[in-house]
This record gives C-alpha cells, structure tokens and sequence, in this order.
C-alpha cells in the first residue's frame, strides 16, 4: 500500500466513534474533489460522553493551544468548535433519520434543504434543529488541508450561521484566521491538532446532553481562568447553586423569567429544566426565559447554549443592563414573573451619575454606594418583577450586613432598611464559602417576593447552610442534601436546629437591619458552661483520688522490692 492509500485508510479508520467496530465501508459522498468519508453514527449502547471523559478531552484541547495564548482565552477558540461540532453531528443523527425515511441520501438533502428555506420564509420549525450544508460538515473540517484551515473554519461558521437565523451572534464572533501584530494568534498547525482532538468524541443526540457547552465552558473557567486571576465569578455561578435556586423558584407554566446579568446563561436555564423535569410531557407550557449580557463572548455563549437546549423561544441581548435595559416598555423596565441573578459583586463602576440619569424609575430606594452597585442591582431586579414577582439574587455576604450597627450614615444599610421595612425580603440564604470561582468569599442568596402570603407577612427566613458542602479541587461544591435541605426549609416556613430560623421585623429592627444569617442561625457545636466552683470541686476530688491511686501503687511495688517515689502534680 503506498504513502497516499495508507493516510486514507488511516483517515477512514479515524472516524469511527469508540467503541463502534467498523464492519463495512459506506460509500464516500463528493465534496469538491475530494472523497470524505462520513462520521458514523455512534453505537446504540450510547457511547455517552461522560463528565471524567469530558474534562480530559477538554485539557487534552487546551494543551494543543498551549502557548499561542493566554489560558483565560482558551475557551475562546474551544467552545466555539465544540459548538459547531454538536450541529454537525445533530445534523448528521437526524439526516440519517431522513435518509431512512426517504430511502436515500440524496433525497434526503434535497428535502431538508427545501424544507429549511421555506420554513425561514414562513416562520416555522424546519424538520431538522439546524441545517449544516454538505461542504460545510464536521469532517469536511477535520479533513481540509492544513493550508488555509483558519480561513475555512471561519467561513464554515459564518455560512452556517447564515442559514439558521437563530445563530445571529454566536458562530460569527470568533475569526480563526486572526492575526496580531502580523502573525496569525493560532497558526494552522496548532489549529489542526485542536481539530482532531475536537473530533476524538461524537457529540450527537446520544452521545452528550444538551449542556454539554455550559459543562464544558465552566470546566475551561475552573481550570484556567481561576489560576490566571481572571473574574470568573463576575459570569458563572457554580452549578449546584444554580439548582438550589431553580428548586426555589420552581416556576408555574406559562411565565417568564429573567436574568440581567445572564452571562453564559446556565443559571437562567435551570429553572425551566426544573420545570420540563416536574411536568413531563408539557414543555410548550415552559417558562420563556429572557436574558441581557454584556460581554460580548459570554453573550454569544449564552446564545449557543439556549440553541443546543431547544429554547429556540428565548430572547438573549447583549448590553449594559445598569446603563441602558433592553427589556423595556413605556420607557420602563419589563417586568416578570421570576428573576434570577448573580451579577458581578460589589461593581465600583456605577458612580451617582448612573442612578440620577436613569429614566426607568428603578433607583426608587436610594443611591448605593460607588463601592458596591449591590443594592443598585436589588432595585433593578424589584423593578423588574410583576405585582406577584419572586426573585432570587447571589450577592457577596457583605451585600447584607454592611453599615449595620454604626453610627455614621450608610447608602447600603439605608436601601436594605427600606426593603425590609416595606417586607420585600423573603429570605436570606447563607452559601458555603469558597464555592464561587474569583472569591472565597461564601455568598449569599437574596430571596424577594412583591406578595408575600399573608401568613409570611413581616416575617423573614434565614437560612443557614455553611456547613452543607464537600472539598472540591480547586473549589468547593455545595451538597444534594444541602440544596434538598434548604428547598424543604424554604417550602415549610420553618425553624429547623442549625439551619434556619424564622424572625420577626422587631428582631431585625434590634439587629440594625443585619440580615446575615449566621447572626441568628448558629451551626457550630454547643458547649456546656459550668460554675467555677463547680469545677475547682471536681478537680479536688480528682486530685485526691490520683494520690490514693498512687499509695496504693506504691505499695504494691514495695511488695515486690521496687522502690519508687511519686512526684505530687
């Protein structure tokens, strides 16, 4: 066999999924000039790509690209292709499907392709999630020449996102072909063996779940954006604690939720997978979920994973939510049924420039500090709850403690005075510490409600689950029994030992308006006080038995001719 035949063979070979044995040859499809052939299916058992698989095919990318860049951009240049890679191969699952269908491939293509262009002129669902033309398949990528790859990734992306109009802003933020300072930031080269490594796993409707981005973007940021001192935290908020909230919010069919601080989109989503998980069968009655980011490649990733989700009814925008909302109406903030939020904590960029020239009526309560846009973000997340609204909002432990207790003057326990007076608050949930990713710093989860139940009424849970968590490397991960804990506490209005405590406004009035819940939650381990004379007592008794002890001892040893002398203590 020469040279040539023995790369084919090898190429062909490569395309089988592990754990698939390839028995026959299908035939191999024109593309151009070249005969590529196609990815199989991967095996009815699944060949599930499972989290430990995941994480080491994600480190093994990122060494590929080690050195072209700095490791916080590793994700830049990987999720983009894990993206594109997961159409390809959902194109590939449901073409087959066609293909089987119509008694052939050609057909097939020519029906989803007519299908597809007529439903983007109706406003329909075409028959596939997303089309992926021929020349522009995963494996005509992983197959193309070194010689050009970076302008063919790019232009692959770009075509594809023009033909799926729900892919506006995703596939066309990266450029593979980038240069700086007139050398290109990934060279073909490097560019190929990310490909391949890409291509060790199939990522189609069997393979992987839905979330396989948003597991693997928070991977990268774990991995490499913690160890640069990047602020991760600013746009991720740990997924364990994202559930905890869904838990809490549990929304009810036909509502709408909102994030506007949605970053890569995974707490917002979690809510309505609680939903599709409670109600199985009635999605179309799922909530809608709206979302505002501002930073443009977390934006894009927050779009992508709503795509690979199916919530092809979600509205993600891309802006500064402080400055300028995108969700307005009548020159107000849209309201909704739930929000859901972990902004950036104690933001120093909003000075009282950004609370006078608002003209949404949100800052009702007070300007917050220029420090801390904290309670600044609380009146803009109560602004944008309906009449009956319930939020849920992850700030820095400080967000409900400072000011209280001095005697000076203090924005933020002033705006938190208004919000308790007025009973806006539910609750308070006290996190872990060290589960967020740019602090160690424990968080805490704000609870709202616009109408609170009339036995809830100038009451206020605090919740305190500190303890609830296991060592994780590099951080650590709240528990299943934390978050059903705290879910069950919430959902009782109860007072439970060590975890929660029911208080009234009077209490919080002495406490200043301190809402940290380890002020009236005590998780640590009781200790018994006794009398000091109590004590000396004991240690009498203790003294003069030691002394019996030793005489006793003592003669004994004389019995058997040992001298010894027993110093007294």
């Amino acid at each position: 066999m020469d040279s040539r035949n023995k790369i084919k063979a090898s190429q062909e070979l490569s395309t089988v999924p592990r754990g698939t044995r390839k028995n026959s040859k299908k035939p191999a499809e024109k593309n151009g000039s070249e005969d590529l052939p196609l990815l199989e299916l991967a095996n009815q058992a699944g060949d599930r790509l499972d989290i430990p698989a995941m994480e080491q095919w994600l480190w093994d990318a990122a060494c590929k690209i080690r050195g072209a860049t700095d490791a916080p951009k590793f994700k830049d240049f990987i999720l983009p292709l894990i993206f594109y890679k997961r159409l390809s191969d959902v194109f590939d699952d449901e073409y087959e499907k066609c293909a089987e269908k119509f008694g052939g491939g050609d057909l097939a293509r020519a029906f989803i392709e007519a299908d597809h262009k007529d439903a983007i002129k109706n406003n329909r669902q075409p028959i596939v999630r997303y089309y992926v033309p021929h020349e522009y398949r995963w494996d005509t990528i992983r197959f193309h020449p070194k010689d050009d790859l970076g302008e063919f990734i790019t232009t692959a992306m770009r075509e594809v996102a023009k033909r799926n109009p729900g892919l506006s802003g995703t596939l066309t933020l990266k450029d593979y072909n980038e240069k700086q300072s007139n050398q290109r930031v990934l060279d073909d080269d490097r560019l190929k063996d990310l490909i391949e490594v890409i291509s060790r796993h199939r990522l189609g409707l069997k393979n992987t779940n839905a979330d396989v981005l948003g597991e693997a973007y928070e991977y990268l940021l774990r991995k490499f954006a913690e160890g640069q001192g990047q602020s991760a935290g600013e746009f991720l908020t740990p997924s364990e604690v994202g559930w905890l909230i869904a838990e809490i919010i549990d929304p009810e069919p036909y509502t709408k939720i909102y994030d506007p601080t949605c970053g890569s989109g995974r707490l917002l989503t979690k809510p309505r997978l609680v939903f599709n998980r409670k109600h199985p069968g009635e999605e179309s009655k799922a909530p809608r979920l709206f979302g505002q980011e501002l930073n443009p490649t977390t934006f894009a990733i927050a779009k992508m994973n709503m795509f690979l989700q199916d919530f092809t009814d979600t509205q993600i925008e891309i802006g500064d939510t402080f400055r300028q909302p995108k969700f307005t109406v009548d020159k107000k903030v849209m309201r909704f049924d739930y929000v859901v939020a972990n902004p950036m904590w104690n933001q120093d960029n909003y000075g009282a420039d950004a609370y006078d020239e608002d003209s949404f009526e949100r800052f009702q309560d007070g300007i917050a500090s220029k420090s801390s846009a904290d309670w600044g973000w609380v009146q803009h997340i109560w602004a944008s709850l309906k009449d009956n609204g319930r939020a849920a909002v992850v700030l820095d432990t400080g967000a409900v403690s400072r000011g209280s207790g001095s005697q000076n003057k203090n924005q933020e326990r002033d705006i938190r005075k208004m919000f308790v007076e007025r009973d806006r608050v539910e609750g308070v949930i006290l996190l872990p510490e060290n589960l967020f990713y740019n602090t160690t710093a424990p968080g805490v989860i704000i609870l709202l409600n616009r109408l609170k139940p009339l036995n809830r009424k100038g009451e206020f849970l605090l919740i305190n689950a500190a303890d609830y968590f296991v060592k994780g490397d590099p951080k650590n991960i709240l528990t299943k029994e934390g978050i059903k804990a705290v879910a069950e506490v919430y959902c009782n209005w109860e007072t439970r030992e060590k975890l929660s405590k029911v208080i009234k406004l009077e209490e919080l009035r002495e406490a200043d308006y301190n809402l940290s819940p380890s002020q009236f939650v005590d998780v640590s381990e009781k200790f018994i006080h006794r009398d000091i004379t109590d004590i000396l007592t004991d240690l009498a008794v203790a003294r003069q038995e030691r002394e019996w002890a030793d005489k006793d001892l003592a003669e004994v040893l004389a019995k058997l001719n040992f001298s010894v002398s027993f110093t007294p203590p």
